[in-house]
């Protein structure tokens, strides 16, 4: 799949949404070429960390994401999801077993390819890495690095190039008004969706998505991912993404993976999750308080901006 939609044409998901909305989507359509999206292969993968926990981060992890498929990752905290995320973008090299990302395995690459490989591949962590001084417009057009030339990206931080991109991704998650905001001058729910509109200008075939939610309210979380899952599928873009909210998960992707003590324990279409699967993937597990963990951001304005911790 490739090239543009005819003129005057709405990309997919613009009938019937509000017409701010729509707008965005219609201008992000002139920005990112349509593009297919990369196949990863998870190929029995076991991963460690010396001396933090008595079993492996993930162990014999076997699962394949076809090109262009939408796949949601649940399971309880401490499960393996955002180790098996890292590993599945080339941040992170397993213990046992391989990732092979369009049949390609990063770790056999040259340093040069992997970097290549890499700018295919999209990871956005759940407390994303945004320096706290830095201009919302710059964080969000640093999605476009992998595709610019280093003359190109050092102009860009003087003065930023492509507003009209950044602005538009932003209205897709009602942000457009704090594109000259400083980081450091938004929430921990706004630090995320600015995370999500960068993703829309990245030039990635895959969106790995790192509990994209977990500071949204209901209403904006199911506003956040309808706009990321409309733009992946507009672009032919594989999407991976964990989360806790399994209601949301079942009732907007076709598949859902179980990951529990880093193994996976189902991996089938949503429709066929089963209650007593559900039950069985949380029995016993206790909320766990993690480093990473922000409050919920408001439906409403907020008067006083949180900063950047």
């Amino acid at each position: 799949m490739s090239g543009t939609l005819p003129a005057g044409q709405a990309p997919d998901g613009a009938l019937g949404a509000p017409p701010h909305r729509a707008r965005a989507l219609a201008g992000a359509a002139a920005e990112v070429a349509l593009q297919d999206g990369s196949s990863v292969h998870v190929e029995r993968v076991t991963v460690r960390y010396a001396g933090t926990r008595p079993r492996p981060a993930l162990d014999q992890v076997e699962l394949r994401v076809g090109a262009g498929e939408h796949v949601a990752v649940v399971g309880p905290s401490g499960a393996g999801k955002t180790t098996l995320l890292h590993v599945a973008a080339a941040c992170l090299r397993a213990d046992l077993g391989r990732v092979l990302i369009d049949g390609q395995e990063p770790w056999g690459l040259d340093a040069r390819r992997r970097r290549q490989l890499r700018g295919r591949l999209f990871l956005a962590p759940q407390v994303p890495p945004l320096p706290p001084r830095q201009r919302v417009v710059t964080a969000v057009l640093a999605g476009r690095l992998p595709a610019m030339s280093l003359v190109s990206s050092a102009r860009s931080l003087l003065y930023p190039l492509g507003i009209g991109a950044a602005s538009r991704a932003l209205a897709q998650f009602d942000l457009a008004e704090r594109i000259f905001d400083r980081v450091d001058r938004l929430s921990g729910g706004e630090r995320q969706r600015v995370n999500l509109a960068r993703a829309l200008l990245a030039p990635a075939r895959v969106w790995l998505l790192d509990e994209p939610l977990s500071a949204l309210d209901p209403v904006r979380a199911a506003r956040a991912l309808q706009a990321v899952r409309q733009e992946a599928t507009r672009r032919g873009v594989t999407l991976i993404v964990s989360m806790h909210q399994v209601e949301m998960a079942l009732a907007s992707f076709p598949r859902v993976i179980g990951l529990r003590d880093g193994s996976v324990h189902f991996d089938v279409p949503a429709s066929q999750v089963t209650s007593g699967q559900l039950s069985a993937l949380y029995a016993h597990s206790q909320p766990v308080a993690e480093a990473d963990d922000q409050p919920l951001e408001e439906a409403g304005p907020s008067e006083l901006p949180m900063v950047w911790r």
